[in-house]
């Protein structure tokens, strides 16, 4: 997997040297639970979060550039593993930031070059993404990216934390 550059944004591959500043940001209970995850106990926790998880294709660590530090993480998951029943040709994309940098328009800048990739390098045909709705900045991020909300809510059970809890279902088609 490649690097992506946006104007203030590194988009690269997780490094198992990012364990220790994944748990600084991924411990905080603010922000997991909003992502369907629960806070990270350890650096050991994290490390393997980098190893099991955040290595598969299409992840990405989110750096801001000059500090080669990870401040969150974006990327797709293909129809195999996606929380929605989506069809083969399609994603499902996710992100978090950390609390540090909230407001500041860095998802929103990462995703969007997420959606350029998934559609002109991998070739997906529809994109989608899901939010809890207490947490309506997530799906600001997605509608700023040109996402629709479906007028859908669904469980998704495999969720870590709140699978038992509706998200909101939104959708991006590939525009010709």
């Amino acid at each position: 997997m490649h690097t992506i550059e946006t104007k203030r944004l590194i988009l690269r591959p997780w490094l198992e040297s990012d364990a220790e500043a994944l748990f600084k940001y991924a411990s905080d209970p603010d922000v997991g639970p909003r992502a369907g995850w629960p806070p990270h106990k350890s650096v050991e926790e994290s490390l393997e979060i980098i190893k099991n998880v955040f290595s598969s294709e299409g992840m990405w660590a989110v750096e801001l550039k000059g500090t080669s530090e990870a401040i969150g993480c974006v990327g797709y998951l293909p129809a195999s593993f996606s929380n929605l029943d989506i069809a083969e040709d399609q994603c499902e994309v996710g992100y978090w930031i950390a609390k540090p940098f909230w407001g500041r328009g860095i998802c929103t800048e990462a995703l969007r070059a997420v959606v350029e990739y998934c559609f002109n390098v991998k070739g997906f045909s529809v994109l989608w993404g899901d939010y809890f709705p207490e947490n309506p900045a997530s799906g600001k991020v997605m509608e700023k990216c040109g996402f629709v909300d479906t007028g859908k809510e669904q469980i998704c059970p495999s969720l870590e934390t709140g699978a038992d809890k509706p998200v909101r279902v939104m959708r991006l088609d590939y525009a010709i």
